[in-house]
């Protein structure tokens, strides 16, 4: 059997494949990190599972009824804040790109 991820690898893969962006397929994400696509549709659905507060696909307990709604809740606040910094990001690489263009 072979040797499973880590699982901040796993989670950090799925975090990518989440925020892609249109007219990125899972194919393309699993390939370049060099996994299975079954794989990482898998970790997906396992990923979603737990936010749900649901027992995993293929076994394993998620997080407890009374915890759920919370974590899913701060889960969703984080992917929120994550997407805003990458907004962010990307809008000061184009202001700074922009700065070191030649005067016309």
């Amino acid at each position: 059997m072979p040797k499973p991820y880590p699982k901040e690898f796993r989670e950090d893969v799925v975090r990518v494949a989440r925020s892609r962006e249109p007219g990125v397929t899972l194919e393309q994400i699993a390939a370049d990190f060099g996994v299975h696509p079954a794989s990482l549709t898998k970790w997906i659905r396992r990923a979603e599972a737990e936010e749900r507060g649901e027992p995993a696909p293929g076994g394993g307990l998620g997080p407890a009824r009374s915890e759920s709604a919370e974590l899913a809740e701060a889960r969703k606040r984080i992917r929120l804040l994550e997407q805003e910094n990458e907004v962010l990001r990307r809008a000061a690489a184009a202001y700074l790109s922009q700065a070191n263009l030649p005067a016309k």
